[in-house]
């Protein structure tokens, strides 16, 4: 059930959608029904969402939000995402409330994961 006034759905822009998909499956389990050859909709992510085919990507700074994604064991979650070809960006430090880390995808995106 879809509840007023909050985030319902997620789109960001991906070069490669087979890759992206490749990716995100190996790091995080997510699943993705698609939705043509330049639409993937992603599911089991927190939040349900799709990747679209595009050139653009989205950085920190670019002026793009950060996405971050919650880890119950940081260390595995970061040696998951170099084994499947992401790129550290920032590498693990501490903030009020927890630990975390940022990464580029493949395509160049910025997200970043954290764990208490």
């Amino acid at each position: 059930m879809s509840l007023h006034h909050t985030i319902n759905y997620l789109e960001m822009p991906v070069k490669d959608i087979q890759s992206t998909k490749d990716f995100f499956g190996q790091v995080f389990g997510w699943e993705f029904v698609d939705y043509g050859p330049e639409y993937s909709c992603f599911l089991n992510a927190g939040i349900t969402g799709g990747f679209y085919l595009s050139e653009q990507d989205f950085t920190l700074t670019k002026g793009s939000p950060l996405l971050v994604i919650y880890s119950n064991e940081l260390a595995n979650s970061l040696q998951k995402v170099t084994d499947a070809g992401g790129t550290i960006s920032k590498p693990v430090f501490e903030f009020p409330g927890g630990r975390r880390f940022h990464f580029l995808d493949p395509n160049g995106n910025e997200y970043a994961i954290w764990s208490e």
